[in-house]
């Protein structure tokens, strides 16, 4: 990984947009990263992690979102971080922008605008950039994949904070495994320990729930045993070992002696069946006996009520006799009482119609009634012609209303069509004058547009012309300043250089050592060499000087460049625009728009006017048309007028001989109807009551025959003696009910076997009931206790097999609890067979550290000139556990010994050699990833010149791998040995940086 380019903007201390250009640092291999406390050198490394993976390092990180934002920057101006790279032979473009609170667009107060990420890629074929993604979960997934790195890799890998290191150095091998793990992902080791625990953990559970199941077993057995087994249950608990034997011995037990029981409880309830079938003999012959006794005292009750009731029962039979007597004169009588009924409805219909006749009829008979109906008939008859004739006339009257009204629509149509084609010249030419006047606006409106764009080309140049000549007074101005600065700052530089040649005997002089030859004259001897003077100019004041003057001078030759640039613009858009002002052009323009925008408006006209002439063309032929054809529908309707006219009057001849005195037709018509009507209908009502009153006496006569026949004196009587259903029904139910409780009676008292239990004397029927009780419940004792004895025995041969399955199944489990729990002990080093008490993360991180070691080590004896080494170690720390010691080995004593007892310069180059291992082995772990820029903060304060010397070689030494280092420090000497360099300086107004290439 390489950087190239890092651009901050409202970020951290920097209030405005800063540059900073790494492969300009980087060509030197070493650069200086410095600046005063507080100013932001570490911001700048806070940007580049930041861009990377969203998020500052180490305790920054409760400074996300809003608290990244400068309080320097503008309320307009977006914090962002651009950081273009090379990864992976790929090179990427990261932007990210935190959240930032701006001020609302509409109203007062403040709105929260979210983070935005951007990705993009470098094209060299197209030589362009390719948008990758916009998504923050995409770019982080992406370049923890390119990197290999996690964040807090990235970090301690890449930023390498001494402080960090110089702890690892010192900590205990607890703080070391936390280190290490983070860097190096050996989670999946730890994984593997808690894995190992958690089957441990597994398997003991199981173990442990056989046997609290076999412990269950063994309880439901006792519980179900009860008291007939005398010796105890054993007292265990989970994990005894002699627990599945001393169950299952009980068991054995347990089932003998229930067995026992049960073979006692069958034989109990053998004799308890005997006495209860005899009991049950005894008692049902003297149930037997005491129904009998009380069936022939019932009997002669029911034969002392039935001969109180004789008498009642004798009147209800001279009763049914009568009404079977009178059932044979119903008929006649029912016949009598329809005809009846029949004479008095056919006497009232007569009058009815006699009333609705005239009083001419009111005496007539039916013949003479029937005579009257046919003659007003026949006159009906004779008036049917005259009716269709009155029809006739009806609509005659409403074709002459339709002609009329035919008439009057053609007149207004003929009317209407006059006057419109009276006025159709003048339309016709309107029309055209429209459509002339709108192809005369087209046409104009072409000729505008042409003139219009060289107008908006000149009014557009003038514009730029006005622009770039307040511009060029401007650029004028600054090319003065920048002239009359590098002016000064040569006569400065001159004026330095000056001085310093008056005084550069004292400067030689400076230089020469007794005994050595002088460099200007060769002499050894230096009697009286020159001294410096107050106000002495060095070679450092003149260089500065120098630069001053050439940077002076180069923001000259850029303000004249630009001066020269905005004149030839200047002069170009003059030459387009002319001298013609700026607000005179604008006039012309303004005036070619609006003339436009007219004839556009007028000629838009074009295709309405000409589709209004082919409307108002179509309408006059089709006026032309009615017109033609109402003259024709007004020929036709007179002739038809008068064909009419003669109908009529031949019509109203014959009507008026036909109607008589009534009013119309019609009228007579439905005056002969009802009179039909009535006649027919009072001739027919005379008849029916004629022959209703003959049938009536010939029913009374029927009747007074069936009654002398049935035995009654007469017809009244044979009524009074007939029943309805439902008093016949209930006197014969009574009948029915005396003989058959009669007859039940005396079938009782015949029978032989009750007569002789009546002479017996009465039982005791309590006394045989309360024994037939003791023997049930003896024997539901005896069934009880031999269902339970058997119950027993089922469920303890039920449970014993259970029991003896799990025991089967107890044994493969704590083989494998004994199996899984000694790898588990190996594996978190608790276990006996693992010596050092080292578990297996650590002994992988172990074997990490020893490589580390061995990296740093390369590097640390050159920065302590072959004194220190540093060994990796397995032994234990106390009562702790081992595999993450770090020891230094003194060359100069042959000993060992800890770390902690470096001095303070020593202990910075020993963490500084073990980062730069760390770093190594952990590239290595990245799969190889190449990182080309590395950044170390601090420490370089406590060495001596020598060990600086020494450390600086070493970090020079990077440079063979195609590194750069930048170097973050306070430590002035290092601004004199290293020329590559990145300042920071602070103000009021924010910090910026400085960049100086090697």
């Amino acid at each position: 990984m390489r950087l190239h380019r890092l651009d901050i903007t409202a970020f951290g201390p920097f209030g405005a947009t800063q540059h900073v250009d790494f492969d300009e640092l980087s060509s030197a291999g070493l650069f200086l990263l410095h600046g005063p406390t507080g100013a932001g050198k570490t911001s700048v490394l806070d940007a580049v992690c930041y861009a990377l993976y969203g998020a500052v390092p180490g305790a920054r990180q409760s400074a996300q979102g809003l608290g990244l934002r400068s309080d320097h920057a503008a309320p307009e101006a977006r914090t962002e971080i651009r950081l273009e790279l090379s990864v992976a032979g790929r090179r990427l473009e990261v932007t990210r922008q935190p959240p930032w609170e701006r001020p609302k667009l509409r109203g007062k107060g403040m709105t929260t605008e979210k983070a935005q990420s951007w990705l993009r890629e470098y094209d060299a074929t197209a030589g362009t950039w390719k948008d990758l993604s916009r998504s923050h979960q995409e770019i982080g997934e992406e370049i923890t994949q390119l990197l290999g790195m996690s964040r807090e890799q990235f970090c301690q890998v890449v930023l390498l904070p001494q402080g960090d290191f110089a702890r690892f150095l010192r900590a205990d091998a607890e703080a070391r495994g936390k280190l290490l793990g983070r860097l190096f992902d050996t989670h999946r080791f730890a994984e593997v320990e808690k894995r190992l625990a958690d089957r441990r953990r597994a398997a003991e559970a199981e173990v442990r729930s056989a046997d609290t199941a076999l412990l269950a077993d063994a309880h439901r057995m006792h519980q179900a045993a009860g008291s007939t087994v005398e010796e105890p249950l054993p007292g265990l608990a989970p994990g005894d070992p002699g627990l599945a034997e001393s169950v299952l011995g009980w068991a054995a037990l347990a089932r003998s002696t229930a067995r026992e029981t049960l073979a006692v409880a069958h034989c109990a309830r053998g004799t308890a069946e005997s006495a209860q079938a005899a009991a049950d003999r005894a008692l049902d012959d003297i149930r037997e006996v005491d129904r009998l006794q009380r069936r022939f005292t019932e009997a002669q009750e029911r034969a002392a009520r039935l001969e109180q009731r004789a008498d009642a029962h004798q009147q209800a039979r001279t009763r049914m006799e009568r009404a079977r007597k009178a059932e044979a004169v119903a008929p006649a009588l029912d016949l009598r009482d329809a005809a009846e009924a029949e004479h008095r409805r056919a006497t009232a219909e007569e009058t009815r119609a006699r009333a609705a006749l005239p009083e001419t009829f009111a005496g007539a008979g039916a013949p003479g009634l029937a005579t009257a109906a046919r003659k007003a008939a026949e006159e009906l008859g004779g008036l049917e012609s005259a009716r269709r004739a009155e029809r006739r006339l009806g609509e005659l009257a409403s074709e002459r209303a339709s002609l009329d009204r035919e008439e009057r629509a053609d007149d207004d149509v003929l009317q209407e069509a006059e006057g419109w084609l009276a006025g159709w010249e003048e339309t016709r030419a309107g029309a055209e004058a429209r459509i002339d006047t709108a192809q005369q606006a087209a046409a104009r409106a072409e000729q505008l547009a042409v003139q219009r764009e060289p107008a908006s080309r000149r009014l557009a140049a003038a514009r730029l012309r006005d622009e770039l000549a307040q511009d060029t007074e401007q650029a004028h101005a600054r090319s003065l300043t920048a002239r009359e600065k590098a002016t000064r700052a040569h006569a400065h530089w001159l004026e330095l250089k000056e001085q310093r040649l008056l005084g550069i005997a004292a400067e030689l002089a400076a230089g020469l050592v007794d005994g050595e030859s002088c460099a200007v004259c060769g002499a050894t001897e230096h009697p009286a060499p020159a001294r410096k003077i107050a106000g002495h100019v060095d070679r450092e004041t003149e260089e500065r000087a120098l630069a001053a003057h050439r940077e002076a001078d180069e923001e000259r030759a850029e303000a004249e460049r630009r001066l020269g640039v905005v004149r030839e613009a200047l002069a170009a858009a003059t030459a387009e625009a002319g001298d013609t002002p700026t607000r005179q052009l604008q006039q012309q323009a303004d005036e070619l728009d609006r003339l436009h925008t007219e004839a556009r408006t007028a000629a838009s006209g074009l295709h309405a006017a000409r589709e209004a002439r082919e409307r108002a063309e179509a309408e006059h032929g089709r006026r032309l048309t009615d017109r033609q054809d109402a003259g024709r529908r007004v020929a036709a309707r007179a002739s038809h007028r008068d064909s009419l006219d003669r109908e009529k009057a031949s019509l109203e001849a014959e009507l008026e001989q036909a109607r008589g005195a009534a009013r119309s037709v019609s009228e007579r018509a439905t005056q002969l109807e009802r009179q039909v009507a009535l006649l027919t209908e009072a001739a027919d009502g005379v008849r029916a009551a004629e022959d209703i009153a003959r049938r009536l006496k010939d029913a009374d006569a029927r009747l007074a025959d069936a009654a002398f026949r049935a035995g009654f004196e007469t017809p009244a009587a044979a009524a009074a003696a007939m029943l309805d259903d439902a008093a016949h029904r209930d006197l014969q139910r009574q009948l029915d009910a005396w003989q058959l409780e009669e007859s039940a009676v005396r079938a009782v008292l015949a029978e032989a076997d009750t007569a002789a239990a009546a002479q017996r004397p009465p039982v005791d029927l309590e006394s045989a009931e309360r024994a037939a009780g003791s023997a049930a419940r003896r024997l539901r004792e005896t069934a009880s206790a031999r269902d339970a004895a058997a119950r027993r025995c089922t469920e303890l041969d039920a449970l014993s097999a259970h029991a003896t399955e799990g025991a089967r199944r107890l044994a493969p489990l704590r083989e494998e609890h004994e199996r899984v729990a000694r790898l588990a002990g190996l594996a978190a080093g608790t276990s006996a067979d693992n010596e050092r008490r080292m578990r297996l993360e650590a002994y992988v991180l172990a074997a990490r550290l020893e490589q580390v070691a061995a990296a740093a080590t390369a590097r640390l004896q050159k920065m302590s000139s072959g004194r220190y080494t540093l060994v990796h170690s397995d032994d234990r720390a106390g009562r702790g556990r081992s595999g993450l010691g770090l020891h230094v080995v003194d060359a100069w004593t042959g000993r060992e010994r800890d770390t902690a007892t470096l001095s303070g310069g020593e202990t910075f180059f020993a963490s500084l050699a073990l980062a730069l291992g760390l770093a190594d082995v952990v590239t290595d772990e990245a799969g190889g990833v190449r990182l080309d820029t590395l950044f170390i903060d601090e420490g370089f304060g406590s060495l001596d010149d020598q060990t600086l010397d020494e450390v600086l070689d070493v970090l020079d030494s990077l440079r063979e791998r195609d590194r750069s280092v930048g170097i973050v420090s306070h430590v002035g000497d290092l601004r004199r040995r290293i020329h590559a360099q990145l300042e920071v300086v602070k103000g009021r107004t924010g910090s910026v940086v400085r960049q100086r290439g090697a």
